[in-house]
């Protein structure tokens, strides 16, 4: 399977009614500190069925300089990848689950000192 999680994943985000659209971004790169955005990283996962079906591991990060700002956006996108996101084609991905690892926990960036909250899901994809 040839699919990028992170892609299939932001366009789903940002296309969601409820999150600013730009603010889920795939990466860290061009960060502007102080700006309030959710970054999404891949941090593994495994084949499930062969040539068939993948699970992807992501975890989300929300930015802000406000810490209940960054808290509601990290929850939004909770919400979002668990209640809304199953059982929806996105791009080339029919995402067929999303589960829990770890629920938003509270984890400012060292160097900047902003607000971040950080969870993490695995999502089952495949190729629609």
């Amino acid at each position: 399977m040839k699919l990028d999680p992170i892609e299939v994943l932001t366009d789903y985000l940002n296309s969601h009614s409820a999150i600013p659209r730009g603010t889920v971004l795939g990466d860290l790169t061009n960060h502007v500190t102080g700006s309030t955005h959710v970054y999404l990283e891949h941090m593994g996962g495994f084949r499930v069925v062969r040539e068939r079906m993948d699970r992807f591991d992501i975890e989300y990060a929300a930015y802000s300089r406000d810490r209940k700002q960054a808290i509601d956006l990290a929850l939004l996108v909770r919400e979002a990848l668990l209640d809304d996101l199953p059982n929806r084609k996105v791009s080339d991905a029919l995402v067929l689950d999303v589960e829990e690892i770890s629920s938003p926990r509270y984890d400012p960036d060292d160097s900047t000192r902003e607000h971040v909250y950080c969870g993490q899901v695995a999502a089952f994809l495949i190729e629609a």
